[in-house]
C-alpha cells in the first residue's frame, strides 16, 4: 500500500510540473486559498446579514416605512421599498469584501486589468441590474402569494421556470453588453472550423463574436451562450490572441458537448424541481411565522411585507445548502463535455496544451482539496482534466 501512495504522488508530481513551474504552483495555491478564504467570508456575511434582517429588521423597518400614507396604503409599494432598503444595505455591508475579492486580490496576483473606478462602475451597475431585476421578480412573487393562496409556490415554480428561458435568451444580447464590448469574429478560418464542428449536432448558431475580456482580466474564456434565437459562441479576445486555432477548436468542441448532451435543458428542468423545493420550503416556513386567527386562507390573501426578508433568508440558506449537489452534477456535464472533445477532434496533444494554457493564465490549482472541490466547484480541477485526457 505505500508503494502505490507513492507512485501515485509521483505520477500526481509529474502532472502538476508538466502544468506549471515549482513558483507557478506555489502562487496558484496562495491565490487559490486566498479566493477560497474570501468565499467563506462571503458566505458567512450574506447569512449573517440576511439572518439579522429577517429576525430583527424587517418588522421595524416595515413599520417606519407605514408612516408614509402612500406606502401604509399600498403593500406593493412597501414591499418595492422594503426590497430596495434591505437590498441597498446588504450591498453597503458586503461592500469591504466585495472590494477586496473583486479588486484587490485579482490586482495582487495580477490577473486583473481594471482601473479602481473601472471597476467600480462594473460593480455599480452589476448591482443596479441585479436590484432592478430583484425588484421585479419579488413584486411578482408575492402577487402570485396573495393571489394564488396556498398552491403559489407550484405557480411560483412554473414563473421560475419562464423567467430562466427569457433571461437565457437575454443574457448574449442585452445583459453581458452592458460589461464587455462584443463584436462579431472575423476570422474566417477559425469561423470555418467552428461551423465544421457544430455539423450534425443539431446546433444552431447565430454567429461566433468576439468578447473583450482583457478589459477586465488577463483570463481566459469562451461560452457557448443564448437560447433559440440568441444561441451564440463568445471567445474572449484573451483566449483567442494566447491560444492557437487548434486549442481554440477543443476548447469549443467542449461547448458543443454541452449542446449535444442537452445539459443546458437539463439544468433548467432540474431547476423547475430546485425552485419547487425551495418554494415549498418557504411555504412551510410561512405557515409558521405567520399566525392569521382569521384562517390559512387569509395568510396568503393579507400576507404582511415583514415577510419578505425572512424569504431571502430562506432561499439563501436553501441555496446554499443546495450547491455542492448542483456543483457534483455540473463536473459531471463538464467531464462529458471534454470526454466529447476529444472524441470529436481526436486532439489530445491540443487539448493538454489549452487546459495547461488555462491554468497558468487564470492561476488555477491543479489539485485543490477535495472538501473544496465538493463544496464549490462547479468544474473538475485542471489536473483531473489532464489525467483524464492523458488516461
Amino acid at each position: 500500500m505505500p508503494d502505490e501512495i507513492k507512485i501515485a504522488s509521483e505520477t500526481q508530481s509529474q502532472e502538476i510540473s508538466a502544468v506549471m513551474t515549482e513558483a507557478e504552483l506555489a502562487e496558484a495555491k496562495r491565490y487559490g486559498r486566498m479566493e477560497l478564504i474570501c468565499t467563506l467570508v462571503d458566505k458567512t456575511v450574506d447569512l449573517a446579514y440576511l439572518a439579522l434582517a429577517a429576525f430583527l429588521l424587517a418588522k421595524p423597518l416595515d413599520e417606519w416605512l407605514k408612516d408614509y400614507t402612500w406606502l401604509e396604503k399600498y403593500a406593493s409599494l412597501r414591499l418595492l421599498a422594503l426590497f430596495a432598503a434591505v437590498t441597498l444595505l446588504h450591498i453597503a455591508v458586503s461592500f469591504p469584501f466585495s472590494f477586496y475579492s473583486g479588486y484587490r486580490l485579482e490586482h495582487k496576483f495580477k490577473l486583473s486589468t481594471l482601473t479602481f473606478g473601472g471597476w467600480l462602475w462594473r460593480y455599480l451597475k452589476r448591482n443596479l441590474l441585479g436590484l432592478a431585476l430583484g425588484l421585479a421578480m419579488m413584486l411578482g412573487l408575492y402577487w402570485l402569494i396573495w393571489t394564488a393562496g396556498p398552491w403559489w409556490w407550484l405557480a411560483a415554480a412554473g414563473a421560475f421556470f419562464l423567467v430562466s428561458v427569457i433571461l437565457g435568451q437575454l443574457a448574449p444580447v442585452l445583459i453581458l453588453p452592458l460589461f464587455y464590448k462584443i463584436e462579431k469574429l472575423d476570422a474566417p478560418e477559425l469561423t470555418h472550423r467552428i461551423a465544421k464542428l457544430a455539423a450534425g449536432t443539431g446546433l444552431s448558431i447565430e454567429g461566433v463574436y468576439r468578447m473583450d475580456l482583457s478589459a477586465e482580466t488577463v483570463k481566459a474564456n469562451a461560452m457557448l451562450a443564448g437560447l433559440g434565437r440568441t444561441r451564440r459562441v463568445l471567445m474572449g479576445d484573451t483566449l483567442l490572441n494566447g491560444f492557437t486555432p487548434d486549442e481554440i477548436e477543443v476548447i469549443f468542441a467542449h461547448e458543443i458537448g454541452h449542446h449535444v448532451f442537452r445539459h443546458i435543458r437539463k439544468m433548467i428542468l432540474a431547476g423547475i424541481l430546485y425552485s419547487a423545493a425551495g418554494f415549498c420550503i418557504c411555504d412551510a416556513i410561512l405557515r409558521l411565522a405567520v399566525v392569521d386567527r382569521t384562517g390559512s386562507a387569509d395568510i396568503y390573501a393579507n400576507l404582511p411585507v415583514w415577510t419578505l426578508p425572512l424569504l431571502m433568508f430562506v432561499f439563501s440558506v436553501f441555496a446554499q445548502l443546495l450547491e455542492p449537489l448542483q456543483n457534483a452534477v455540473s463536473r459531471h456535464y463538464e467531464r462529458q463535455s471534454d470526454r466529447y472533445a476529444l472524441e470529436r477532434t481526436g486532439r489530445r496533444e491540443a487539448y493538454l496544451s489549452a487546459f495547461r494554457k488555462l491554468a497558468k493564465l487564470n492561476k488555477d490549482d491543479p489539485h485543490p482539496h477535495r472538501l473544496e472541490v465538493f463544496l464549490f466547484h462547479s468544474h473538475p480541477p485542471i489536473g483531473e482534466r489532464l489525467a483524464q485526457a492523458e488516461g
